[in-house]
């Protein structure tokens, strides 16, 4: 069972920024450590010089034994130990169960509520599809286009952006993606032109353009193409376990293939 274990100080004013400082190099050897759960050091707004340390362990042991037998506590105590004379108060405490949250903010909405759903990627890659029909550069490369392949990627991109997994359930996810690029050569030109002319499509169909939201939007742009680039490289070869990428509000989710 994890406990809480707090440390109180009182600290003159003079000696506040060696304090802290002193902390912020003890927390890389208290990060480092296998038994420490989490820390915070708090400063008080009522009363001058008060601060509170909460470390949470996995056992009370685990502290006592594992902790300062360990060579991350030799080094956590150097950087601490000009201020042990100030602890006025150093125990231990286990959870009683009674605890909760305040209020919480609303959930942001995912990326694809806030482009406007199904039917706004569909109108996107409708128009984008009949643009690259006459582009000089992406045409041959969707030459005797699938006449739902518009709609097949409005799936892929809604899922990806927080929609329902329509693209999974209906044309097998990731991987069914994927091998659509095998062999493909893409070039870095193709990829580069996929991208602008999806982003000027974006405008002409009136996605949203704030900056948040279309700095995620070309994230995953970027991050999708150079995927199909790398897939349909020479040598390439299908991958059968490949998730489904979720993209969010300034997150880059790691590829784990």
């Amino acid at each position: 069972m994890t406990t809480v274990e707090y440390i109180r100080y009182q600290i003159p004013e003079a000696d506040r920024e060696a304090f802290l400082t002193a902390y912020r190099q003890a927390a890389v050897p208290l990060a480092a450590s296998p038994y420490c759960v989490d820390y915070e050091l708090t400063e008080s707004v009522d009363e001058p010089g008060a601060y509170v340390l909460r470390i949470r362990w996995t056992s009370v042991r685990d502290h006592l034994e594992g902790f300062r037998g360990s060579e991350q506590f030799a080094e956590f105590l150097t950087s601490v130990k000009p201020y042990v004379g100030a602890i006025q108060e150093m125990r231990h405490y286990q959870d009683t169960g009674v605890t909760g949250r305040g209020p919480q903010p609303p959930e942001p909405p995912t990326l694809y509520e806030y482009l406007g759903g199904a039917a706004a990627l569909e109108r996107l890659t409708s128009v984008f599809y009949a643009h690259v029909a006459e582009d000089e550069v992406l045409a041959p490369v969707f030459a005797g286009m699938d006449a739902e392949h518009p709609k097949h990627v409005a799936l892929f991109l809604g899922e990806v952006f927080g929609g329902p997994p329509a693209y999974s359930a209906e044309r097998g996810g990731h991987p069914h993606m994927v091998s659509r690029h095998l062999g493909r050569h893409l070039t870095e030109q193709q990829r580069r032109r996929w991208v602008a002319l999806l982003q000027d499509t974006a405008d002409e169909v009136g996605l949203p353009d704030d900056p948040e939201f279309r700095a995620a939007f070309t994230g995953y742009l970027e991050w999708g193409t150079r995927m199909a680039k790398m897939f349909s490289a020479p040598g390439a070869t299908r991958v059968v376990h490949t998730p489904m990428p979720r993209w969010g509000w300034g997150l880059t989710p790691p590829y784990r293939g």
